[in-house]
């Protein structure tokens, strides 16, 4: 298993998943993201702690739909006491839920599921949470490349120790 955040803050995962029931009853399909994604840039998407806007704690450097759903690529930054807690905890595997922030542009109703299912969303925010309300929302990995890096900080300080 790759490492969840690198020494430096970074890290990835999923957001969202496409075609997948959320625990509020949305469905969020393909193509959802895209005009979001066309006007705004990334580092303008909101990384939050539990989506409270008094918690600022990085910035998005990629966010992207690809066939599996919102691919993200973030970095917690150090100045933020905040951020260096929750490095420590997603470092240890004690969190990794991530959760978006939005408002439905366009979505229709299953009558008889009552499901949502949405088409069209103006993404605000993506937080790193302890429950995501989809469950496959999950930080994965650190970026490509960041992995050496990771291991050569860590087998650094395991010599310090030993």
């Amino acid at each position: 298993m790759g490492a969840t955040i690198d020494a430096d803050g970074r890290f990835s995962g999923y957001a969202s998943l496409f075609g997948q029931l959320d625990q509020g009853g949305d469905i969020v399909m393909p193509g959802a993201f895209a005009e979001t994604l066309r006007r705004r840039a990334p580092a303008r998407v909101r990384l939050l702690f539990q989506h409270d806007p008094k918690e600022p704690i990085g910035l998005w450097d990629e966010i992207v739909e690809d066939a599996r759903g919102l691919r993200v690529s973030g970095r917690l930054l150090d100045v933020v006491p905040r951020a260096a807690h929750l490095k420590s905890l997603i470092a240890q595997g004690a969190l990794d839920g991530l959760s978006i922030g939005f408002r439905a542009v366009r979505a229709t109703r299953d009558r008889g599921t009552g499901h949502r299912r949405l088409w069209a969303v103006d993404l605000w925010e993506i937080s790193i949470v302890t429950f995501p309300m989809m469950e496959a929302a999950r930080i994965a990995s650190a970026p490509d490349g960041h992995e050496a890096r990771l291991a050569a900080t860590l087998g650094a300080a395991a010599r310090m120790f030993s």
